[in-house]
């Protein structure tokens, strides 16, 4: 049960905890591209490096074409089309409306706690803000942005990269720099190459967009399609969970996988594009869950993939355009936006 809860989540953080990319954007629409001065990639990437956060408010259009199986709660993780409502107030406060067919869930941080809630079952979850990042893919409300995750993503690929200034570009009616960010010919990586649509202005990064190899189409695009910056209402970034919530808090380190003591919790292979994340499945039944009960909707991922064995062992790949996963026999999961053949020198050593 623990195994395909955290793999369920696992798919969806891949690009999140190998490669840095939290959300993925489309490139920018048909509009003429705005006349903008010339810069250097280099102090583009200094620039969005070092710019100030400023608050906004946005919704962000999600375009999925993983094909990873539908997580409860997340339909964003699922193929198709969706949108999500954004709110960054500074300082560690932000909120996520993640709306679904039958509710919505709800992740709000005021800078010091953060909550999950899930309107389907009114239940709420709270935990200290921080907690479980970068690895976990229930990371705050903070962390959940467009703006946030292509400045990781930059930080993170900038050092193996090939970096490009290719052009400008509108985005949510806003004139942006395009920045390309290309995996050295050394990296091992399903990836083509990163696209960053950097805001000329605020030096925010509004879009970004992820093409994996021999693909001309972005494999998952998510991106602001609208966007107003200013300060936030205060209200926004603090939550009271409604008459009836259940609430619980989480308990330390969830979502995060353990490893045999005196290893690193979600320990890091490599470096860069090739970048891979190997942790083991939480053991024992969530709170609140019946015994060998699958949560309502979730996908059997013990049926997906097929069966592999190597030096480290034996168990099951499930392979996307832009990732690979191995889930072995004894509890041990690997994670990379790379081959196969990565993940088990990953797992071997």
């Amino acid at each position: 049960m623990g195994r395909r809860r955290w793999v369920g989540a696992g798919l969806g953080a891949v690009l999140v905890g190998a490669v840095g990319v939290g959300l993925v954007v489309a490139p920018a629409g048909a509009s003429a591209a705005p006349v903008l001065p010339p810069v250097s990639p280099e102090d583009l990437v200094s620039s969005v490096m070092t710019a100030d956060q400023q608050p906004f408010a946005g919704e962000v259009e999600v375009d999925n074409a993983l094909g990873l199986p539908a997580v409860p709660g997340v339909p964003q993780l699922a193929n198709g089309t969706s949108s999500v409502r954004v709110w960054s107030g500074g300082e560690g406060r932000g909120r996520v409306a993640l709306p679904s067919s039958d509710g919505e869930r709800t992740l709000v941080s005021d800078g010091t706690t953060r909550w999950s809630y899930d309107s389907r079952d009114r239940t709420a979850t709270r935990a200290p803000a921080g907690e479980g990042r970068p690895d976990n893919a229930e990371a705050g409300p903070d962390n959940q942005d467009p703006t946030t995750a292509a400045t990781q993503a930059i930080a993170t690929l900038r050092q193996s990269s090939t970096v490009a200034v290719d052009g400008t570009a509108e985005v949510a009616g806003r004139a942006a720099y395009q920045l390309v960010l290309t995996p050295l010919p050394t990296e091992r990586t399903l990836l083509r190459e990163v696209r960053v649509a950097v805001d000329a202005e605020t030096r925010q990064p509004l879009q970004l967009t992820v093409l994996a190899q021999g693909s001309g189409e972005p494999a998952l695009q998510v991106g602001f399609s609208e966007i107003a910056y200013g300060p936030q209402d205060a209200s926004l970034f603090t939550f009271t969970p409604p008459p009836g919530t259940t609430v619980r808090d989480a308990p330390a380190g969830e979502g995060r996988p353990d490893r045999p003591e005196g290893e690193e919790q979600g320990q890091r292979v490599g470096e860069g594009w090739d970048t891979v994340i190997v942790g083991r499945a939480p053991q024992g039944q969530p709170e609140g869950q019946p015994e060998g009960q699958q949560p309502e909707g979730a996908p059997d991922l013990s049926t997906l993939g097929t069966p592999v064995s190597g030096p480290w062992g034996s168990g099951r790949v499930i392979t996307t355009a832009v990732a690979t996963v191995i889930v072995t026999d004894d509890g041990r999961i690997a994670a990379g936006a790379v081959p196969q053949q990565v993940l088990t020198e990953a797992l071997a050593r």
